[in-house]
């Protein structure tokens, strides 16, 4: 399977702050340390914030921290919040799609129980289990 950049984004941004779940980030902070567009991020924290990830602050000592701690947060729960009912392939719309292979396929069958596996996988961990440690501060030398 694969992830949507979106998706990818904002397991990156829960990761970082299950490194440091008491504190607030900034949304350019975040942005810089892993080289993702400010403007795409901002995109991510409103939908993460949307699905009860994250809180919100608005303001000079605003940005986003978790909602919750991330020990009760799954990695299956923020990925089905955020790609939705994405089709792993055609077959898998909702509306059955225009795959040629219907009804004769013994490939759907298979796709959606490696689906279930990767998502089950996801449901076992926690954001707590994959929280991005801090940077340590570099010393200066006197």
């Amino acid at each position: 399977m694969r992830l949507t950049s979106f998706t990818d984004f904002a397991l990156r941004a829960l990761m970082r702050l299950a490194g440091e779940p008491e504190r607030i980030f900034a949304t350019g902070e975040i942005a810089a340390e892993f080289g993702i567009s400010r403007y795409h991020l901002a995109k991510v924290v409103c939908d993460l914030a949307g699905s009860g990830f994250i809180t919100t602050q608005r303001g000079v000592r605003g940005g986003f921290c978790l909602a919750r701690p991330p020990q009760s947060i799954t990695l299956g729960e923020v990925v089905r919040a955020l790609e939705g009912t994405s089709a792993l392939v055609e077959c898998f719309r909702e509306d059955g799609g225009d795959c040629v292979l219907t009804p004769r396929c013994r490939l759907k069958a298979r796709l959606a129980a490696a689906r279930e596996a990767f998502m089950r996988e996801l449901d076992a961990t926690t954001l707590a289990e994959c929280a991005y440690p801090t940077r340590p501060r570099s010393s200066s030398a006197a």
